[in-house]
């Protein structure tokens, strides 16, 4: 009995940490609007097929902004808010410069505020955009859970801490670590490349002068590389220069596996994937097995779409300003 009275506090602690970790998963629903906007998802899903018709852009552009909206103060819709004179807002931050299509995101919460107002968060409009861009170009579908609440804070100092291009797999997965995602969701979110596009800027590093012993980044396949240069001279005036992630850049599939496999990924940060034995065999698993790479990726985009979620937001009225 002396025991268990000394440890009655360890229990107790424990009991409070599973009720708020219980009460934070309750939080999310996949059948959140049901009663509330039973036709949210469907006038996102048409709002955001209609701008992929018009810009087949859009597609990259919606889930590359869900990653780095998740990855800075967890899913909060922060990246969506503009800059005022006394704060410089995540959307102004170096990583997120090139981030396009958030009139994509005002134009559905438009739609949504005349239907159901303010009920729909911003930061969900992401998370079920993001899901629907993926299913219409072919990638897997499944149930996005509902219920975040928009944040009140957005700084562009803090997009420091989103992955860089040319990070290593140690730092890679230290980053995702620190967001409770593991080595599998790290590999299958990158995975999320197949839609992209990159400007010369984030790879032209490995073209020339990679090293005192390499000019180019011996990762890299050689004809591959030299394409690359082509595309990327020096000096380049072109701004609008770059290369897709993958040759299918409008299907969503594994080939973007296929090419680093192949030592055709275009970032440092793909291609150390398979140089590195922690992640490599993730990578020819996926490379081989496209339904297991979708299964995976759903998954995975079910954690990231959980990081960070809090009770203490709001529902903005326009999804570029605090209430």
């Amino acid at each position: 009995m002396v025991v268990l009275a000394r440890n009655k506090p360890f229990f107790l602690t424990i009991f409070i940490l599973l009720t708020r970790l219980l009460c934070s998963k309750a939080a999310l629903d996949a059948h959140y609007y049901d009663q509330t906007c039973p036709q949210a998802e469907k006038i996102i899903q048409e709002n955001v097929h209609n701008a992929s018709i018009y810009d087949p852009k859009v597609p990259a552009r919606i889930l590359r902004m869900f990653f780095h909206d998740c990855f800075i103060r967890g899913c909060d819709a922060s990246v969506l808010l503009d800059s005022t004179p006394q704060n410089k807002a995540e959307k102004d931050g170096p990583p997120n410069i090139s981030l396009r299509s958030f009139y994509v995101i005002d134009d559905a919460k438009m739609k949504l505020e005349h239907a159901c107002p303010r009920t729909v968060s911003c930061t969900d409009i992401i998370a079920i955009a993001a899901r629907d861009v993926v299913a219409m170009s072919g990638g897997p579908f499944w149930n996005v859970l509902k219920g975040r609440k928009d944040g009140r804070v957005s700084r562009a100092a803090e997009t420091i801490n989103l992955p860089a291009p040319t990070f290593n797999v140690s730092q890679l997965i230290q980053s995702f670590a620190q967001r409770g995602l593991g080595v599998k969701d790290l590999v299958a979110l990158s995975g999320g490349h197949t839609l992209g596009f990159s400007h010369c800027s984030s790879f032209e590093a490995r073209l020339r002068n990679f090293s005192s012993v390499h000019d180019m980044d011996p990762s890299m396949n050689t004809q591959f590389a030299g394409m690359l240069r082509k595309k990327c001279p020096k000096p380049n005036k072109d701004r609008n220069a770059g290369q897709f992630l993958d040759p299918t850049t409008s299907t969503f599939d594994n080939n973007y596996f296929k090419q680093v496999v192949a030592g055709k990924g275009v970032f440092g940060s793909d291609q150390a994937l398979l140089g590195d034995y922690r992640t490599r065999w993730i990578v020819e698993s996926f490379a081989r097995d496209q339904n297991l790479f979708f299964r995976e990726f759903a998954a995975s985009m079910v954690k990231l779409g959980s990081l960070g979620v809090t009770e203490n937001g709001e529902v903005r009225l326009k999804c570029r300003l605090v209430n």
